[in-house]
């Protein structure tokens, strides 16, 4: 279909497809390497307990996570299946845009392959997140916003408040970008789409499909507002280094092709009605910058459609100095290659110990070795304790991992008061014999009469993580009921 512009540009179907399909071919060939994150771990044990929310996320991560092990089996394979798609959809999501902005063939194969080999799409790719369905529906909202604005049908709303609906299932911050382009669209216009039946029909969809949301936060004394409290007392983005922070994100070869797309967005005359998108951007990033300080992944969800841009900038910058191609296309693929390495779980285990680095691959490895010294802990117990006996550990990936990768060994109930699985417990009264798992010395001291420490956690790599060196302990006559007890151990945050 034509575009204001009268130019109609179909997709590259095949090009894009092996794109796409390469994307999904690397991330199988690594899904099963080292473990899953804590956050999977989560995902999984909430997905036996299906519900409209949780204490600390809307449901559809868990479900994903459930669907996934249905369709392929409890395993790695089955839990990252939905990250994989996730991922692929975002890659053709990209290329539909480049399109929708004039792009031929080589922008839009340059958008899928820039967006494919970024830190942000590897990662959503390659972990289930909350981000990962988050991502694809920033990506389509910014499309179909765009398909409104440059073709003039504004049945394109419709599909952005569907798509904004479902996506308050994953993250409520999806919401950010249907009101950044509203106050986009009375600063720069087009003002007469805030006149548009379907514009409001689209919020209204929105707001219906996302209702059961509101009604479970109501009901349940709001506990998002809990968490975004815990949340705000985190890390959030420096100013100064949210330049930096973009460049990783996308790609340091990519950051300029993204500010080449949000000039051009701004300044394009034939892309006049879509500044609404950077005008959105600019204003999103300042929100969480300035007025509401918040993390970048706030705003992760506006790169990709500005990559797109950029793309068919570049292209055309190609298609004029011809003789650039291979130089621009080595450059891109020296970083994509970097950036494989960096984000995907691709160099032995050993490596991450020697180089540390923040990637959540950390936090994927030693789980089975935990799970092994929390086993041997119980297996030791006297044979009268081990009825009484219950295990209990500091936040929900342990619990996770516990659930997830005991196998047949026998292991008691796992306890956590980290997040939704405080409303799990507290354990039965009669569980007077306790193997604690990095719980803080001085909380087990004030709460037992006697613990003993039967082991160090240890991964095997002296890979600094969240558990290595804690204590695995066994604890025994309680000084209080656990009714009592139990809301000391309440954690309230992320992993």
């Amino acid at each position: 279909m034509a575009t204001r512009t009268g130019v109609a540009v179909p997709l590259a179907r095949r090009p894009v497809a092996v794109v796409a399909a390469l994307y999904a071919a690397l991330m199988f060939a690594v899904a099963a390497n080292y473990g899953l994150s804590a956050d999977e771990l989560y995902f999984r044990l909430l997905g036996d307990v299906p519900r409209w929310g949780y204490f600390d996320q809307p449901p559809l991560a868990p479900l994903l996570a459930k669907a996934g092990a249905l369709l392929l089996g409890d395993t790695i394979w089955g839990i990252r299946l939905p990250a994989v798609l996730c991922g692929v959809a975002v890659v053709v999501l990209a290329a539909l845009t480049a399109a929708e902005l004039g792009g031929g063939r080589r922008a839009q194969v340059l958008a899928a392959a820039a967006v494919a080999t970024s830190v942000t799409v590897l990662t959503i790719g390659h972990f289930l997140l909350t981000n990962s369905p988050d991502l694809v529906a920033w990506c389509a909202v910014a499309l179909f916003a765009l398909r409104a604005l440059l073709r003039g049908d504004g049945r394109w709303w419709l599909a952005a408040g569907v798509t904004c609906g479902v996506a308050t299932y994953a993250k409520y911050v999806v919401l950010l970008l249907p009101l950044t382009l509203l106050v986009a669209l009375v600063l720069v216009g087009p003002r007469r789409e805030l006149r548009s039946r379907w514009l409001w029909a689209g919020a209204g969809l929105t707001l219906v499909i996302g209702a059961p949301n509101l009604v479970y936060q109501a009901v349940n004394g709001w506990p998002q507002l809990v968490m975004a409290r815990s949340l705000a007392e985190g890390q959030w983005s420096d100013a100064a280094l949210f330049p930096f922070d973009v460049a990783v994100l996308i790609g340091p070869a990519v950051a300029p092709i993204l500010l080449a797309g949000l000039v051009s967005l701004l300044r394009r005359q034939g892309w006049r009605p879509a500044r609404t998108l950077a005008v959105a951007y600019l204003v999103g990033t300042a929100l969480v910058l300035v007025v509401a300080p918040s993390g970048i992944d706030y705003t992760e969800g506006y790169l990709v459609p500005l990559v797109a841009a950029g793309c068919v900038v570049a292209d055309g910058w190609l298609a004029q100095h011809p003789v650039r191609l291979p130089v621009a296309v080595s450059v891109l693929s020296l970083f994509a290659l970097g950036q494989v390495v960096m984000t995907l779980p691709v160099v032995p285990e050993r490596m991450y110990a020697q180089y540390p680095t923040t990637s959540l691959t950390t936090e994927t490895i030693g789980w089975p070795r935990l799970v092994g010294q929390v086993t041997d802990a119980y297996a030791e117990l006297p044979a009268d304790e081990r009825s009484r006996a219950v295990v209990l550990v500091q936040n929900f990936g342990e619990a996770g991992a516990l659930r997830w990768l005991h196998d047949d060994r026998p292991l008691p109930r796992v306890y956590s008061g980290h997040n939704e699985l405080y409303s799990w417990g507290p354990p039965p009264e009669t569980a007077d014999v306790v193997i604690t798992v990095a719980v803080d010395d001085e909380r087990l001291t004030r709460d037992f009469r006697e613990c003993s420490v039967v082991a160090r956690i240890d991964n095997g790599y002296g890979l600094e993580t969240r558990e290595q060196g804690r204590s695995v302990a066994v604890c025994r006559g309680l000084r209080a009921p656990w009714t009592e007890l139990w809301p000391k151990y309440r954690l309230v945050g992320p992993y």
